[in-house]
């Protein structure tokens, strides 16, 4: 059951663009000063590949535009090809058109501290509330949820639901349907039981008008929210775009959450909010689980983009759901050549609850080994399988393989609801991971380990 490579099963947004970007570079190898030729040639093809990833026209020119002046006024680093700094101007520009920094979330002094949920109706916005309000309470705030969409039927019940998911207080108020009076009646139970964060989910239309724009911007002016944040959806692209931009005009919106951006979305909207309307992306919806929401951080996104990946963000979902006294002991292990079928088991689950296998593979550098990691599509029912193999084994057989001879082979299978065949490529493909493994431990891993300040191994190999 190897990984098969190929299309992704959920296509990341920046794929198209990321592929035409590692073509476009990949033809510059010029040293020196960077000539107009060389230079009009490349920008030519980024214009191309922009707009087939329906970047707004505006932003397009003002990104060519800095990148031609700074590329054909730059002596090239000692260190840089004339490719490679065209690659450094380009990912410079880039954080610039996306805001440079991550913009954080803006805390009242008094409690509670109030988020205003804006947005279309099918944008995710109620669901995005109850992410918001998991990601507040991982971080020890006390959030509090208040639907005021008292039009669309069971929206409350909707959060409500939500809300019980994820094990935080939703305010429901029977029989209030006033949506201020509901957010006004939040606020205070909110300051009565000591919850630091009240999340307000609004009602959306299918369309902008102007009963809407009313009632969100009476909710503005009588709860005095911390932050009015627009749930965007990037499915819909340009027209992303244009909302937040009417958002922003009729209601001074503070932020924009993206949504579904792990979906067939070309990136276009992503890379135009910013510089089109001057509010900042704080966060992106990356999966349908409550707790695949990620702080936009610009420098990420655009390393992403560029096929450089994002291990910042790997070492921190790593770091968030990886036991670090169990890494140090595969470590370990590895190193003395004692990584048993229980350890892989044990990995395999713990990597699994940092998200999507394809998902992790393109936070990696599309660099040496893992060159094609973003096109490596994972089965996630096959990984499901090696668990159900493995655990269809004795404790005997997870430590010692050497014992699983024909008969065992027909026994595990029988009891994982697989065949034999399948049982030898997982015993396969153990033996090839844990080669891989300990070559890999003795570099990345031993870094990683270090830069997480566990110590190595006493007598083994220093980290």
């Amino acid at each position: 059951m190897p990984l098969q490579l190929g299309r992704t099963s959920q296509s990341h947004m920046f794929e198209a663009l990321q592929g035409r970007f590692q073509n476009v570079f990949k033809s510059l190898r010029v040293q020196g000063v960077l000539n107009e030729e060389v230079v009009d040639e490349t920008l030519r093809e980024v214009r191309l590949a922009l707009l087939e990833a329906d970047v707004n026209l505006s932003v397009v020119k003002a990104l060519l535009d800095r990148v031609r002046v700074k590329a054909l006024g730059e002596e090239i680093r000692s260190s840089f090809s004339g490719g490679q700094e065209v690659v450094r101007i380009v990912r410079d520009e880039l954080i610039e058109i996306l805001g440079r920094e991550a913009s954080l979330l803006t805390f009242s002094k008094e409690y509670p501290t109030i988020f205003l949920l804006v947005g279309l109706q099918g944008s995710g916005k109620t669901t995005t509330a109850g992410k918001l309000a998991l990601w507040l309470s991982s971080r020890k705030r006390r959030p509090l949820l208040v639907s005021t969409d008292v039009y669309r039927p069971a929206a409350r019940e909707q959060l409500a639901v939500i809300a019980k998911a994820i094990q935080v207080p939703c305010f429901a108020a029977q029989g209030v349907n006033s949506p201020i009076e509901l957010a006004l009646a939040a606020r205070k139970d909110a300051a009565d039981r000591g919850h630091d964060v009240l999340v307000v989910d609004t009602a959306g239309r299918l369309h902008i008008d102007e009963k809407m724009m009313q009632e969100v911007s009476d909710l503005r002016t009588r709860l005095r929210p911390s932050e009015v944040l627009l749930v965007a959806d990037a499915m819909v692209g340009q027209d992303a775009v244009r909302s937040a931009q009417d958002f922003h005009e009729r209601l001074g919106t503070t932020g924009v959450i993206l949504t579904k951006l792990d979906g067939d979305a070309r990136g276009g909207a992503a890379l135009s909010i910013h510089h089109v309307t001057g509010q900042p992306i704080k966060f992106i919806g990356v999966g349908e689980k409550y707790d695949a929401l990620e702080v936009f951080y610009p420098d990420r996104i655009v390393s992403r983009i560029l096929g450089m990946g994002d291990i910042l963000s790997l070492i921190e979902k790593a770091e968030e759901k990886i036991d670090k006294k169990k890494a140090l002991e595969v470590h370990r292990k590895l190193q003395t050549d004692t990584f048993t079928l229980e350890d892989l088991r044990d990995q395999l689950r713990q990597v699994r609850s940092m998200g999507p296998m394809d998902q992790m593979l393109g936070m990696l550098p599309k660099v040496g080994i893992f060159k094609n990691a973003g096109k490596a599509s994972v089965d996630e029912k096959e990984l499901t399988h090696i668990e159900a193999i493995i655990d269809s084994m004795t404790p005997q057989e997870r430590r010692n393989h050497e014992i699983i001879n024909g008969r065992r082979r027909k026994r595990i299978a029988k009891g994982s609801g697989t065949s034999v065949q399948q049982v030898n490529q997982v015993l396969k493909q153990y033996f090839q991971m844990r080669k891989m493994m300990k070559s890999f431990s003795q570099n990345f891993l031993g870094r990683q380990l270090s830069r997480l300040k566990i110590p190595a191994a006493e007598g083994g190999v220093k980290v």
